[in-house]
């Protein structure tokens, strides 16, 4: 089978709560070959692992994160979303894709891609959301590996791959077919898809040629691309 690359979304998110410390590290055990991340900014500017504008669908507080300080968020989650710093720490030696929902400064993307440096973790670290926030990344980080999401079949324009230059094109895997594969391909650019949790899903993209899948599942794709039954599920696990 061919050696696409699977990504985990969130981490290991069927066996504990997403974008957790143990989230992570349970995905690379699972055979991730990357982890997939949500970045958001604190009032204080300290770059967090969420992917939600508040604490309230997985830590019970109706409170937006731009409200709270590094210091409050780990206080009202007991420690539980981590800081991009610890999570780079976390997955040290793999490779890690930072979303980045509702980024659009070049100075919140700074903040971002100091830390990444500070982490040392430029080489293994890379970058998705949408245009406006892959602009701000461009702007912020002229080296940085970028996969720009696109949400429809349109090609992108011409101009904004020139000012992006995107190593990777990352789609909702339902909008992918073989015209589509051949198209970026052909355009120089890698495909990864979004986020295919059934083994019908992955043998149709890896049959279509994409070059990465994220998934909820790491566990099922990694053991479809080996060959091997996945492990069983444990209950969730709360952090």
């Amino acid at each position: 089978m061919q050696n696409v690359t699977a990504v985990a979304h969130r981490g290991d998110p069927y066996r504990f709560r997403e974008n957790t410390l143990v989230s992570l590290r349970s995905a690379l055990e699972m055979g991730a070959d990357a982890v997939e991340t949500d970045v958001r900014l604190t009032r204080d500017g300290v770059p967090v692992l969420l992917h939600d504008e508040t604490l309230k669908r997985l830590w019970e507080h109706d409170r937006p994160l731009r409200a709270l300080s590094a210091d409050e968020v780990r206080e009202l989650t007991e420690g539980g979303v981590p800081t991009l710093a610890e999570g780079l720490a976390a997955t040290e030696g793999s490779r890690v894709m930072l979303d980045l929902p509702g980024l659009s400064e070049v100075r919140a993307a700074r903040r971002i891609v100091d830390v990444v440096r500070e982490c040392g973790a430029q080489e293994r670290v890379y970058y998705t959301a949408d245009a406006q926030a892959m602009l701000a990344v461009r702007g912020a980080d002229p080296g940085a590996e970028i996969a720009l999401t696109r949400a429809t079949l349109a090609p992108p324009r011409a101009t904004l791959l020139e000012a992006v230059r995107p190593r990777w094109l990352n789609y909702r895997f339902t909008l992918v077919d073989r015209d589509l594969v051949t198209r970026v391909h052909r355009d120089g650019m890698l495909l990864s898809v979004w986020t295919p949790d059934t083994r019908r899903s992955m043998r149709r993209l890896v049959a279509l040629g994409v070059d990465s899948i994220t998934t909820n599942r790491v566990d099922v794709l990694s053991a479809l691309r080996d060959g091997r039954r996945p492990r069983t599920l444990r209950a969730h696990a709360r952090p």
